[in-house]
């Protein structure tokens, strides 16, 4: 301590764990500055999860969901997860089973570009289910 006096700086601690613990001589707040440049830039280095969602509706038709499958396997293969779910109006709650086999019918016709993360399960008014895509193959 007596020589960060002398020298007109701080001793940080550098690692509390290790033993005899580890410091360093140096001007704390250039010391922080570091530090947040670099959390900063690991932080830019991490992936990005991006989520795309595709609503149906309990009888959505088949060309409307021909459409609507071709988005979801662009979404696959750009290596967006894909958030598709069956909205429920009204009274239209009674045909559940109907938004369940649609959701099952496209977790199979993309089977090849992802994978089933949670199988349709129903949330209040919604069904939902996740699909995420597969990797390694490029």
């Amino acid at each position: 301590m007596e020589i960060a006096r002398e020298q007109e700086l701080d001793l940080v601690e550098i690692s509390p764990k290790a033993s005899p613990p580890v410091c360093k001589i140096i001007d704390y707040k250039k010391f922080l500055y570091e530090q947040k440049k670099r959390d900063k830039a690991l932080k830019a280095k991490q992936a990005k999860v991006v989520i795309k969602e595709i609503r149906f509706g309990p009888q959505t038709d088949d060309h409307d969901y021909e459409f609507k499958k071709r988005h979801a396997e662009k979404f696959l293969k750009e290596g967006a997860k894909l958030k598709a779910y069956v909205f429920f109006k009204g009274r239209s709650i009674v045909y559940k089973d109907q938004g369940e086999i649609l959701l099952l019918r496209l977790a199979q016709e993309l089977e090849e570009l992802g994978k089933v993360e949670q199988m349709p399960k129903l949330e209040g008014k919604r069904m939902t289910m996740f699909i995420a895509p597969k990797t390694g193959k490029k």
